[in-house]
């Protein structure tokens, strides 16, 4: 009896532990600014209808001339990607469409985009897409930056 008290206490400290570490990874990301929430994709083959499958939810902050996504539901103390401002290609934007309403936030909107050749999909809010097309067009001087 005893020896499952004691298992059951230690299951529940190592759950609130985990919680605890998810809560203080987000407040590190945080804590320099310049954050917003931002679920990424990458993008469907040519043709291909959109759908909610594939989108990760996660945390963007603005780091200099990069922007370093982050997954929420990660243990991970680094970027899962990290996009370079002059690398960036801006395709397009949309509403989203079918089930991918229930996958993003209710506020989102999807930004269609190439980096370094790879093809994907930023959603985020309005407000997030604002300042994230200003801080793609506020590129020093000599930098190609492609919004569409």
């Amino acid at each position: 009896m005893i020896l499952s008290v004691e298992v059951i206490g230690a299951v529940v400290a190592a759950l609130l532990l985990g919680l605890f570490v998810f809560g203080l990874r987000r407040r590190l990301i945080q804590r320099s600014g310049g954050t917003f929430d931002c679920s990424l994709r990458l993008a469907l083959p040519g043709g291909a209808e959109p759908s909610g499958k594939g989108w990760l939810y996660g945390v963007a902050r603005y780091n200099g001339d990069r922007v370093e996504w982050f997954r929420v539901f990660s243990y991970a103390p680094r970027p899962r990607q990290v996009l370079e401002r002059h690398s960036i290609e801006v395709e397009g934007r949309r509403q989203p469409q079918g089930t991918e309403e229930l996958a993003l936030l209710s506020d989102a909107v999807v930004l269609a985009c190439e980096h370094q050749g790879t093809r994907l999909e930023l959603a985020m809010s309005d407000d997030a897409l604002t300042g994230f097309l200003a801080w793609l067009e506020a590129a020093p001087p000599g930098q190609r930056v492609n919004v569409a």
